[in-house]
């Protein structure tokens, strides 16, 4: 059969945008998806306990684009969950991002906005040019404050020197001077009710959307046809690595169900400088579910290989050089779209994703699909 548009990957932006295309347009689609699954990283499902698990690790979403939180609210109702973080450090639990309340608790010392403020302007290390994540991270709280959240946080969940790590890695990451113990300060956050699966399938839902699953789409591309691709694969692998692999961090996650009713004191633990995992989450305070045991999930980072996929690119000036080869190459496509964090190369939240497919689908609108960066 002869599509009019293909799509690779049945994720956030893969979702969408067929969504859009068969909604607003009336035309056909094909979904591929290499896993037997949608949903691509936000899978969701039940596991052996009853348990709401999130299988690629737990994802939190929030926003504060009002269309991004109403287009998928057509999918969706929300359980209106906000994120808290908590780090082990220096044998006490403290919130993070670093904010009033964790100097408060790391130092015993009453700080308050103002003193906070004159404390890290004290102590934070002036550089002429920031060049890499390290520096930049010094340079808003300091050497002691780097050491105790950061840096071999940074180490075990890159495997790198977070010297060499753009800068960005860190600036997500918000530092404050209140008492806002909430990991996102965003107006809209929460979990899909029922899971991200079901809102994924919800997308989905709709006659002129073909789904074909549990296939590689470079394996059967010779064997097909069709008029435009929009691709949210890794680049690298679309173009067969003739410029060499990106580098990705992957994840192992240890599941763990105890029979109570919770097991962390927060939705989320990380552990910058003791054992080998980087954090614990615990799904319930996420999902909201009711029942009578937890699952925890302990994260260990590893390299990518055949058996661990590629979740977060590993933003080095080697990798961006290499990436910017690839994207010369898409450049010139007159009729494949690359979008997403893996065709991209980008570290993208959901949201982010959401509203660059939403972006994306403008260009298919005014039928000049290019490379979109």
């Amino acid at each position: 059969m002869n599509w009019e548009y293909i799509i690779v990957g049945a994720g956030l932006a893969g979702a969408t945008i067929a969504e859009r295309i068969a909604t607003t347009m009336d035309k056909k689609v094909l979904v591929i998806d290499k896993r037997k699954h949608v949903g691509g990283n936000c899978f969701d499902h039940y596991n052996e306990h009853g348990i709401l698990v999130h299988k690629y690790g737990p994802h939190t979403f929030h926003t504060k684009q009002k269309k991004v939180w109403a287009y998928l609210s057509q999918f969706t109702s929300w359980n209106r969950y906000q994120h808290k973080v908590m780090s082990y450090v220096d044998g006490k639990l403290v919130p993070f991002p670093i904010n009033l309340n964790t100097l408060k608790l790391l130092y015993s010392i009453d700080f308050n906005p103002e003193s906070m403020k004159a404390y890290l302007d004290k102590v934070a290390v002036r550089f002429p040019e920031i060049s890499n994540a390290e520096q930049y991270i010094i340079s808003q709280i300091g050497v002691e404050l780097y050491e105790k959240f950061y840096k071999q946080y940074s180490y075990k969940q890159w495997g790198i020197d977070p010297c060499d790590l753009d800068a960005e890695v860190f600036k997500r990451i918000p530092i404050r001077t209140n008492n806002d113990d909430r990991y996102f300060t965003d107006p809209y956050q929460g979990i899909p009710s029922n899971g991200y699966t079901e809102m994924v399938k919800n997308m989905l839902d709709h006659p002129n959307i073909s789904l074909l699953l549990g296939v590689d789409f470079l394996d059967v591309k010779p064997m097909i046809s069709y008029h435009y691709l929009i691709y949210t694969g890794p680049i690298d692998a679309y173009y067969h690595h003739c410029h060499g692999c990106l580098g990705y961090r992957s994840l192992v996650f240890q599941p763990e169900t105890h029979y109570q009713e919770y097991y962390l004191p927060s939705a989320a633990i990380n552990y910058p400088n003791d054992y080998d995992f980087t954090r614990i989450r615990e799904y319930k305070y996420m999902t909201g579910q009711i029942a009578p045991c937890t699952t925890i999930v302990k994260e260990y980072p590893v390299d990518v290989s055949e058996n661990h996929d590629p979740y977060y690119p590993v933003l080095t000036q080697k990798n961006m050089d290499t990436y910017n080869k690839y994207a010369s190459m898409a450049k010139k496509e007159t009729d494949v779209i690359f979008v997403g964090r893996l065709a991209e190369y980008k570290y993208y939240n959901m949201d982010q994703i959401v509203e660059k497919a939403l972006d994306v689908f403008s260009t298919i609108i005014d039928k000049t699909p290019r490379f979109v960066s």
